[in-house]
């Protein structure tokens, strides 16, 4: 499949919370989903970190632009497009799934091209090992199959999955985001910065000991975090993944906490 059929031109990031914030946060989403899953995030955050969600092509405001569907040209192009928002501020990553993979390799490059790095990265419901990643044949299915996968894995909400005007708009896109984490191909490639991680107990999409790959890839693990629940225990845990992830930013930033 080719990776896009359009040029992209929408804006990667939402606006910053905050941009007056001394300490900046960005949030990838996860797959088939797009920046609006942080919403509640932003009235949880404390006046010094300022968050912007990043919004791939294909999704919301952003609907009409063609998705990726390879994760090699999709990092190159985010990229370009944080090197050309940082400014000298301090700031962290955090992603959920999907999300994960984004912000871990999008680290990677910005350190390849001798740019700054987070100074913490938040890995939530995926690993560099231990993921269950659809292989790129069994993509290439008519929608309902991947509907009924999705189903069997718990990998999308149930509400979605009983709102078929919703699952219509969504499925190619949750399709090309599926495909850009089937192109990946770990290499082992470690991070400068600390790494946090967060699982849950039933996630089915998560190997029970594949949060301790994380320890390698990084100088300093600095554990993972566990929750009752399935792969998106993000939404009912909010309160307390925020409240952990900032409090290790702002010590990592040099602020408070």
């Amino acid at each position: 499949m080719a990776d896009r059929t359009a040029p992209v031109t929408g804006r990667w990031f939402q606006a910053e919370s905050d941009p007056d914030a001394p300490i900046r946060l960005f949030l990838f989403h996860y797959a088939g989903s797009g920046a609006s899953i942080y919403r509640e995030w932003l009235p949880l955050l404390p006046a010094d970190v300022s968050a912007q969600s990043v919004q791939l092509p294909g999704r919301q405001d952003r609907l009409r632009e063609a998705p990726f569907t390879e994760i090699e040209p999709l990092i190159e192009e985010l990229a370009d497009e944080i090197e050309a928002e940082l400014d000298d501020r301090p700031f962290g990553f955090f992603g959920h799934c999907m999300g994960s993979l984004l912000g871990y390799r999008l680290a990677t490059a910005i350190e390849r091209r001798g740019g700054s790095s987070p100074v913490l990265l938040g890995a939530s419901a995926w690993a560099p090992v231990g993921f269950r990643t659809p292989p790129v044949e069994q993509l290439d299915v008519p929608e309902d199959e991947i509907v009924e996968w999705a189903r069997g894995l718990g990998s999308l909400p149930e509400e979605i999955l009983k709102d078929r005007q919703t699952l219509d708009m969504m499925m190619p896109t949750m399709r090309a985001d599926l495909l850009v984490c089937a192109s990946y191909q770990d290499d082992g490639a470690p991070v400068r910065c600390p790494i946090v991680s967060y699982s849950a107990t039933a996630d089915p999409l998560v190997e029970p000991s594949a949060m301790a790959s994380w320890a390698s890839r990084t100088p300093e693990y600095l554990g993972n975090r566990v929750f009752p629940g399935g792969h998106f225990f993000l939404h009912q845990e909010t309160l307390s993944i925020t409240a952990d992830f900032v409090r290790l930013l702002r010590r990592r930033a040099g602020g408070h906490g």
